[in-house]
């Protein structure tokens, strides 16, 4: 408003400018024609249809509201001169109300680190409503208002605690991760057309594999067998699991899941058709299809066991993961090389699987 009023302030002086050097009977002539316009005006569109901008009453009022009511009668105007003085007495009001208004101190804003430690409170603990936050920070010594704080979740479109405390999928597998398990079939066909059933798991926390087999026949017997087997292995690597994922496949006796539990692994079923429920495992199945199977020519089941075995090396010991920051399910990231190592890089390259596979390290 301030802007519109300027400009009108600015074109309307120069206006006044063009004036200077006008005759009064050139004066007089503008000030008939302006006068027959506005009742051209008044014909066309009915006075009850003029509608002023918060400006123009503004720049109207200051013009007009000094000049006698007598004079205010005799001018052609397209309102009535109580109309400006109306306009006169209402910004006269507005200035007063804002320079007589108290001024409050009000409320001093939230510190953006607290929004920020609010923000993150919840955000990790998904259950907590707005008094439990309040509450934690207070045993971090930081005095703020429950209102505060659930003024800030308002703010943010956050929902309430019970709304929010529902568990997710996603919740549950970042929350248990360092006790899942994943497992899955997979299937492939060998060269003398032997179609071969191959059952591994992966941990979710360390992504390592274990291959527990291969079969043509994945009857209940061998597939419960590979369950002792798993429950086995654990103990000897002191893994404490609480969960294993697997999908609805057939395969799978109930004596498969019963086994599980007596080692205290509850088994976790995904959707019917919903593999991204056992994104990891199924993530794995294509690693190990586009960088083995796909790539070797499988004679028989002993060739197949072999190739697993070298895969499962590789991949433990070698592969590199980006879900670990390019380290390996059995090896850590190594530290960094000096400038004076870099310049003198020997490198050497082994080989598996006949060069289907191949790992670099540092020459001895």
């Amino acid at each position: 408003m301030l802007l519109r009023l300027a400009y009108l302030a600015v074109t309307n002086a120069f206006a006044a400018l063009r004036l200077l050097p006008m005759s009064d009977r050139d004066k007089d002539a503008e000030i008939l024609a302006l006068r027959h316009q506005i009742m051209v005006l008044e014909r066309q569109l009915g006075a009850d249809r003029m509608k002023f901008s918060p400006e123009d009453r503004t720049f109207l009022a200051a013009l007009l509201a000094p000049l006698p009511r007598q004079v205010l009668r005799q001018l052609r105007l397209l309102i009535q001169p109580e109309t400006v003085l109306r306009w006169h007495r209402d910004l006269i009001k507005q200035r007063h109300a804002r320079t007589c208004r108290p001024k409050r101190p009000g409320r001093p804003p939230t510190v953006r680190s607290i929004r920020i430690l609010i923000l993150r409170l919840v955000h990790e603990n998904p259950s907590w409503g707005y008094r439990r936050v309040h509450g934690e920070l207070a045993t971090l010594g930081i005095k703020v208002a429950a209102s505060t704080v659930w003024e800030i979740l308002q703010a943010e479109g956050i929902d309430p605690a019970p709304d929010r405390a529902t568990t997710t999928w996603a919740g549950f597998l970042r929350s248990q991760a360092d006790a899942l398990l994943a497992c899955d079939f997979i299937e492939t066909v060998t060269l003398t057309g032997q179609r071969q059933y191959i059952l591994a798991v992966i941990e979710h926390a360390t992504r390592r594999i274990r291959i527990l087999g291969t079969t043509t026949h994945p009857t209940a017997q061998w597939v419960s067998q590979a369950a002792r087997n798993l429950v086995m292995d654990l103990e000897d690597a002191a893994a404490t699991v609480t969960y294993l994922i697997r999908d609805r496949d057939a395969k799978f006796p109930a004596l498969f899941d019963q086994i599980l539990a007596d080692a205290g692994i509850q088994t976790v079923l995904t959707g019917v058709r919903r593999p991204r429920m056992n994104a990891i495992m199924e993530r794995w199945v294509q690693t190990c299809r586009h960088e083995l199977l796909d790539r070797t020519l499988i004679w028989n089941e002993r060739h197949l066991r072999h190739a697993l075995r070298q895969f499962e090396l590789h991949h433990n010991a070698h592969r590199p993961h980006q879900a670990m920051n390019q380290a390996a399910p059995l090896r850590a990231i190594p530290e960094p090389l000096d400038p004076g190592q870099i310049t003198r890089l020997d490198i050497r390259r082994r080989d598996r699987l006949g060069g289907v596979l191949h790992e670099y390290h540092h020459a001895a």
